[in-house]
């Protein structure tokens, strides 16, 4: 009932278009999730996510649910999620790309799923880590364990999406360390986050975690930036 009030004078909108929900939708309507650039990546290995890292780490599988364009809907959805606290978009995306997953005979190995870190400053600042719901999901979904504790980022870091190549690029590897023990040793990580651009940050991740002893590494992420 009170949920009812709400949304009386607070009526659900799409995430994607701001158009009013209808009863039977659930953060993104009908229209935009028929709309939603689905990349396949899931159907095909070697695809070009996954050709992203060739030489730079060794992966197990990597992918992307969406692409991710300039002024387009995954853009809209993406900058909701990490800026306006709509983080049931994770969620609904999640929910999604599980249903792709579960049957990839790469991913039974998982042992446990890995988000990308935010800094102790930028989490309170913004209250929340964008992957959580995503990596939570999915976690449910793919029945595996969501660790947020072994990988940790050590620098505060201004928001990537304004800086150029090359800052992205200088010291990154220094950001990120991990909290392992023994029990960590020979594990299939599976790590995720929001959108693969330069790659940058997740091969920095991926060199942190592969400080672990027999340490493997997949990822996984919601979008991946396509001209």
């Amino acid at each position: 009932m009170f949920k009812s009030i709400i949304n009386l004078f607070f009526p659900p909108v799409c995430a994607g278009c701001h158009s009013l929900l209808v009863s039977n939708e659930n953060v993104i309507c009908t229209l935009c999730r028929h709309n939603l650039p689905l990349t396949n990546h899931h159907l095909n290995r070697e695809n070009e996510a996954f050709k992203k890292f060739y030489g730079r780490i060794p992966v197990e599988h990597t992918s992307a649910l969406l692409y991710f364009h300039k002024k387009g809907i995954v853009q809209e959805l993406i900058h909701n999620l990490k800026y306006k606290g709509q983080e049931e978009i994770g969620t609904v995306l999640s929910e999604w790309y599980a249903d792709d997953l579960k049957n990839l005979e790469i991913l039974q190995s998982v042992d446990e799923i890995i988000p990308v870190p935010l800094h102790k400053r930028k989490l309170r600042e913004r209250g929340y880590n964008q992957v959580t719901n995503f990596g939570t999901t999915l976690s449910i979904g793919l029945n595996i364990p969501y660790n947020p504790n072994l990988l940790v980022r050590n620098i505060y870091s201004k928001t990537q999406s304004k800086k150029n190549l090359l800052n992205r690029s200088e010291g990154i590897d220094t950001i990120f360390d991990v909290a392992f023990t023994k029990k960590d040793h020979n594990k299939h990580f599976l790590l995720i986050d929001d959108v693969i651009t330069t790659g940058s940050t997740l091969e920095a991740c991926s060199h942190a975690l592969l400080k672990i002893p027999g340490a493997k590494i997949s990822i996984v992420c919601m979008a991946m930036a396509h001209s």
